[in-house]
């Protein structure tokens, strides 16, 4: 296996970005009953934003484009964004509007979650703001459930050179299809919701007949697989690591891809490479803390090569 390049390239992420109140108990709670929490976190989450966070630590150049009210919620989310070097100069400030917020209890037994949201605004790409500039330079737009449908009003009205897109279908999305997207990475459970109850290769199938020029399948424990239009296609078992909670761990696999996909690694690998990020990023109660740096990563990878005689 060649050396891995240090850097992935710049690539802007669209959709949700929350703020997370995370509490880890024992169990979830009964009916009118107070339980001790192990721990209480307050940190930033969604789909979009914790991709871009990844896509960051993996040696990335990120941008966020997202919609968020005026509130104090709105500013920490924002800062913990710079924080993590991503850009937010395409976020767009609603006056008077509530940011997106979550209340989280992770069981830690089971490694469950139950999550209760506040949605914050819809976002809208206009014409001769930053975003539309951001998204008009870029080489890949990867976007969540909410920034599917903006991006795509937005780019239907353009002319000329497109970016490549990458599409994270982690919530119920009206009207979506898979025509034009580059990179369609759904779950199982979301191919059998769009294309009916079938064998996982037929799903795949499905989806590039639809006009996807690859999919990746993701199936937790049982790790992944793709399928492109070439007929290129594999599966890739997940990795093994401590988990203490999923949350984001989905969000983190679609950066973590995406850095992979740009530094034009083979296709088993770059499914490798994401599910050993993802699985890394479980250590941390929150869905970002413990996203590893790709150093950290590579070597990783080389092992996970070996042991699953996984080859390009």
């Amino acid at each position: 296996m060649q050396p891995i390049p240090a850097s992935a390239g710049s690539a802007v992420f669209v959709g949700v970005a929350v703020e997370d109140v995370i509490a880890l108990v024992p169990r979830f709670p009964l009916p009118d009953e107070r339980l001790i929490a192990d721990d209480i976190v307050v940190a930033g989450g969604g789909p979009a934003a914790t991709a871009a966070v990844a896509f960051v630590r993996l040696g990335g150049q990120a941008h966020f484009i997202g919609a968020l009210g005026d509130d104090a919620a709105g500013e920490a989310i924002l800062a913990g964004l710079r924080g993590e070097g991503v850009d937010v100069s395409g976020v767009v400030r609603v006056p008077g509007a509530r940011s997106m917020r979550a209340v989280i209890l992770v069981d830690r037994a089971r490694a469950t979650r139950a999550i209760c949201v506040i949605p914050g605004p819809r976002l809208r790409i206009a014409e001769n703001t930053v975003a539309a500039e951001l998204i008009g330079q870029a080489r890949w737009v990867h976007a969540d459930h909410a920034g599917w449908q903006p991006l795509r009003e937005f780019l239907s009205a353009q002319s000329g050179r497109a970016p490549r897109l990458s599409v994270d279908l982690g919530n119920p999305t009206p009207g979506f299809t898979a025509s034009g997207i580059d990179l369609f990475v759904p779950t199982r459970q979301q191919l059998v919701d769009l294309y009916g109850q079938k064998p996982l290769p037929e799903l795949l199938q499905a989806a590039v007949a639809d006009g996807a020029r690859c999919v990746v399948a993701t199936a937790g424990s049982a790790g992944s697989c793709a399928l492109t239009a070439e007929g290129e296609s594999c599966r890739v078992p997940a990795y093994g690591a401590e988990i203490l909670s999923t949350l984001g761990a989905g969000d983190v696999f679609h950066g973590a891809l995406l850095a992979a996909v740009t530094r034009a690694l083979p296709l088993p690998h770059c499914l490798a490479y994401a599910n050993i990020v993802a699985a890394m990023s479980c250590r941390g109660l929150d869905g970002r803390s413990a996203i590893p740096r790709h150093r950290e990563v590579e070597a990783k990878l080389r092992l996970f090569l070996a042991e699953q005689e996984i080859r390009a």
